[in-house]
């Protein structure tokens, strides 16, 4: 069996050698991330496994900071509005992370032979989100993973073998009771994904707890416990995020029509709209709009979490 450090060092490279500014990779599922600045980034991020290879990132959910360096990894099994920034990354030196996409299609198969969850059901949902080492036997998994860029005849064949592989890994490790979830179709986070995907198909409209708990399948007061376990916020607060992380995305093309724009996410108030902006982004709207068109670096390409 190869080193962490063999197998840290191989991946480096195969990701140095094929990352691409959109992430995406002929690989079905599999994304990598070149960045070289350690500006800070706002997004939304959808179930992932991520593994970084050089560099690190903190990352802040709700009040929650969680951070990841080369050798660990991060799990996320919801979609989540996440802001943060990547450490010790250089031109000389960039933050380098492997991305695969957790699909609940692929995990639900391996729940009929993987161990049985520890938690008790009917528990408060687990966190979408947690860091921690990556083991050898994941980080080589990854590292076959990525020599199918090279190999593009093996790829549809072995692909979906070794993403079978890591998510075998990732059940039978330290998060498996997270990543069970996904596969699960009565767990408490598919109950809550449901509110989360109707909030962010929705967010510029007025948001009813009563509705969302409805849709969840849960009563009010359970609605909220199992939202703020999963997201580290209350649907209020998730919300807001969404509404002003699309707010700037907008506003790059249309930065003189900061009014125009608020409403269009849901904001009948423009002193409001400009005030929580400005709490977020560190910047009222058409001053972090103008920043963000003569600096593009934040958006030359999408990032991993």
């Amino acid at each position: 069996m190869r080193t962490t450090t063999d197998l840290l060092t191989e991946i480096r490279g195969l990701v140095a050698a094929h990352a691409h500014p959109d992430l995406r990779t002929p690989v079905d599922g599999l994304l990598l991330s070149r960045v070289e600045t350690v500006e800070p980034d706002h997004s939304l991020t959808e179930p992932l496994l991520v593994v970084m290879a050089q560099g690190g990132k903190r990352l802040l959910l709700g009040d929650q900071v969680f951070e990841y360096r080369a050798g660990q990894c991060l799990v996320v099994t919801a979609d989540l509005p996440v802001s943060g920034h990547f450490l010790d990354a250089s031109a000389e030196h960039p933050a380098l992370g492997v991305g695969l996409v957790l699909r609940s299609a692929a995990i639900a198969p391996l729940l009929l032979e993987a161990p049985p969850g520890r938690r008790p059901r009917g528990s408060v949902g687990l966190p979408a989100l947690a860091t921690g080492e990556a083991d050898v036997d994941l980080l080589d998994a990854t590292a076959r993973l990525l020599r199918l860029l090279d190999r593009p005849a093996d790829a549809r064949v072995l692909g979906p073998v070794i993403e079978r592989e890591i998510l075998w890994r990732l059940l039978t490790g330290p998060h498996g009771d997270m990543v069970r979830q996904i596969g699960l179709a009565d767990s408490s986070l598919s109950h809550v994904g449901r509110a989360i995907g109707w909030i962010r198909e929705n967010y510029a409209e007025p948001m009813r707890i009563s509705g969302l708990a409805r849709l969840a399948g849960m009563s009010p007061s359970a609605f909220h416990r199992h939202f703020r376990a999963v997201t580290a916020m209350s649907p209020l607060q998730f919300q807001k995020r969404i509404r002003l992380q699309e707010a700037r995305s907008l506003l790059i093309a249309r930065a003189g029509d900061v009014a125009g724009v608020g409403h269009l996410v849901g904001y009948d108030s423009p002193t409001q709209f400009s005030r929580e902006y400005r709490r977020l982004f560190g910047a009222p709207p058409g001053q972090d709009a103008a920043r963000l068109r003569e600096d593009s670096a934040p958006y030359a390409g999408r990032r991993l979490p």
